[in-house]
């Protein structure tokens, strides 16, 4: 008897299919009544035997391999290089938690951003500032949405903002796309189709955020769009909108800015000294060797022109992969980043504010009692420095901030009163111009940066730079997204 093989045979019923394989000496395997076949296992011998058969309306098939597509989904690499693969393992996706994304909306109508892997709606609403709609409206539950008429999202950005954050897709690896594959996101149309926006879009953004944080449960606020300082942080009306939604106990993350590498180049509203602010590191094409990593060229530094360090710390924010729709204003300009899954390669620290904001909703899922202070504690003293092989920091405290986020120290972490400390956040909200530079903030112990290591020595950074005095402040009030598209 020779080598059997799987196969189909169909007939004009799953009776007469059984009976010609018996009859040949093959074996059957299954029933598939559904088209009148069987499956069988036959050798050459009888596989000749039965294709010579006077059987009317006999038809066989090899019994093709066929795979899920989502197995064709690229790797991404960020998801595992920031230490969150191994927690969804464990049911640690994000789930229940929702991110807001203030951007140039999204494309909903994308599989791993449409449904979680929980089989519940990843997107819970949209809002469009520029065109004052929503969708779903308010008579609708997430559940009912028309995705046919959601809110396009005509830039390319917002949607791989929420990719990065949120894909439940599923790479060839197995693991998930995004960050935070189970959670929820909300997402705030304030750009337009060339990525630009307007303080006042922004902060009706905001404003909504804020007023609908119960509706939809947003704990976590995501700006990955910015502009230079135009005044100091509490004078500047967008920095005192992001101060209102982190009063109001949303954790607000933001990118530092796509203007380095010279220091004081953080962008509002990363400038403010409250919130979460994001520079980028890229695995300069070695996916999963730290020793190969680099601070991104472009990743703005601080301190901010009122004396405070920033950034907090750093994220995966080079030659990031994540789905935009392949019409969009992005992926026309720069086709030679499209890949073939309505998939968009793109650096900056936007990409790495998502990162940030995936693990942030990773941590609020299994300490959903934690306050923005105590997210960002517990971020900060869960991140890795990067160090020399002689144990320095490779970078200063202003590039870097205190390191590469880690989702999994960041989850598990105790850390308490080591964020914001000399900071009173009540004080700043009454925006009286009284404020002096640096005042009633302790460097050394208002942070512990960088579990230990020495940030200080080696490097000035009040003398020989103009930090404070003979600075011009800009009038302009344009915001845009913080993504560039060289790939580092």
């Amino acid at each position: 008897m020779g080598v059997r093989q799987d196969y189909i045979v169909q007939a004009e019923s799953v009776e007469i299919a059984r009976s010609a394989v018996v009859r040949v000496g093959g074996v059957v395997t299954g029933d598939l009544s559904i088209i009148r076949a069987v499956g069988a296992a036959l050798d050459d011998r009888q596989l000749e035997a039965l294709r010579a058969s006077d059987v009317p309306r006999l038809r066989i098939f090899e019994d093709s391999p066929v795979q899920a597509s989502s197995n064709h989904l690229p790797e991404t690499n960020y998801p595992s290089e920031v230490a969150a693969s191994n927690l969804h393992l464990g049911g640690v996706t994000g789930r229940g938690v929702t991110v807001a994304v203030l951007d140039s909306g999204v494309w909903s109508t994308l599989g791993p951003l449409q449904t979680t892997p929980y089989q519940t709606p990843h997107v819970l609403a949209q809002y469009d500032v520029i065109q004052a709609r929503q969708q779903p409206t308010y008579s609708q539950t997430a559940a009912q949405q028309n995705y046919s008429q959601s809110i396009d999202d005509l830039f390319g950005h917002g949607t791989h903002i929420s990719s990065i954050i949120a894909s439940s897709g599923v790479a060839t690896t197995g693991n998930y796309q995004g960050v935070a594959p189970g959670g929820n996101l909300v997402s705030v149309r304030v750009l337009d189709s060339t990525g630009a926006g307007r303080y006042f879009d922004v902060i009706a953004g905001i404003g909504w955020v804020v007023k609908e944080k119960s509706r939809y449960n947003i704990r976590v606020l995501n700006l990955s769009l910015g502009a230079p300082p135009q005044s100091p942080y509490w004078d500047d009306p967008l920095d005192q909108a992001v101060m209102a939604a982190w009063s109001a106990g949303i954790v607000v993350v933001a990118a530092a800015g796509n203007r380095g590498p010279q220091p004081m180049t953080i962008n509002a509203p990363g400038n403010v000294p409250y919130v979460i602010t994001v520079g980028a590191v890229t695995d300069a094409y070695h996916p999963m060797q730290p020793l190969q990593y680099q601070l991104a060229s472009f990743s703005s530094t601080g301190p901010t022109y009122e004396g405070f360090v920033k950034p907090e710390l750093v994220g995966m924010g080079g030659h990031i992969l994540a789905y935009a729709p392949n019409n969009g204003t992005l992926a026309l300009e720069f086709p030679q980043w499209v890949g073939p899954y309505d998939d968009f390669t793109m650096s900056g620290t936007s990409q790495a504010t998502a990162v940030v904001s995936g693990v942030v909703a990773l941590m609020l899922q299994v300490s959903p009692y934690l306050t923005p202070d105590q997210v960002k504690c517990r971020l900060m003293s869960g991140a890795h420095p990067a160090v020399n092989p002689k144990g320095t920091l490779a970078y200063t405290v202003f590039q870097q901030g205190s390191g590469l986020v880690n989702a999994h120290d960041a989850v598990y972490g105790s850390a308490t009163n080591c964020a914001n400390q000399g900071l009173n956040l009540g004080d700043g909200l009454l925006w009286n111009g009284s404020y002096t530079s640096g005042s009633g903030y302790t460097w050394s112990n208002g942070y512990t940066w960088s579990n230990g290591y020495t940030w200080s020595n080696g490097y000035t950074w009040s003398n020989g730079y103009t930090w404070s005095n003979g600075y011009t402040w800009s009038t302009g009030d344009t915001v845009t997204g913080t993504d560039i598209s060289r790939q580092p």
